[in-house]
């Protein structure tokens, strides 16, 4: 079975979710990146309001999420966080297919433009390199956690200086 099957993907402003919606997204997360994690920090960041969500449902529950963000908002190029799965689910490949629905979505808008993350470091090889990120820059720590600065190069990427 696929990764995804069966999952509705969708990519919608936060303005565009129903309460619901917003509830469900804060909850995966929050059992992610707070629970799971041990990691007490401020996940509502007030950036949701100014992203895009990218959101996995099967059966109307959500499995998968991922924030899109404009450039200079969080890194200085577009930008990918917040990527969970839910515990349930994980083992089957939704990480890595709410990623490539996050990079194909910023793709398909502008080709060339690159886009970076702040990825866990125990996740920068066997993660995201795979999916053609880079590490730029100093590992740093975040909340507690060890995070280091990726970045997904497309071909004919514009450079900095442009």
């Amino acid at each position: 079975m696929r990764a995804d099957h069966a999952i509705t993907w969708r990519v919608m402003a936060f303005a565009e979710l129903a309460g619901r919606e917003v509830h469900d997204l804060l909850a995966l997360r929050q059992a992610v990146f707070v629970v799971e994690q041990a990691c007490v920090f401020p996940e509502i960041d007030g950036l949701d309001p100014v992203a895009r969500h990218v959101l996995g449902h099967r059966g109307g529950g959500l499995l998968a999420c991922a924030r899109l963000l404009p450039a200079g908002t969080k890194m200085a190029a577009r930008s990918i966080g917040r990527v969970a799965s839910a515990q349930a689910t994980r083992g089957l490949g939704l990480g890595r297919a709410v990623m490539e629905r996050a990079i194909a979505t910023y793709l398909s808008e502008e080709p060339a433009a690159p886009i970076e993350l702040s990825a866990q470091a125990h996740l920068a090889d066997r993660f995201y390199a795979p999916m053609g990120f880079a590490v730029f820059g100093e590992p740093y720590d975040e909340d507690g956690i060890a995070h280091v600065d990726m970045r997904l190069t497309p071909p004919g990427a514009r450079s900095a200086a442009e």
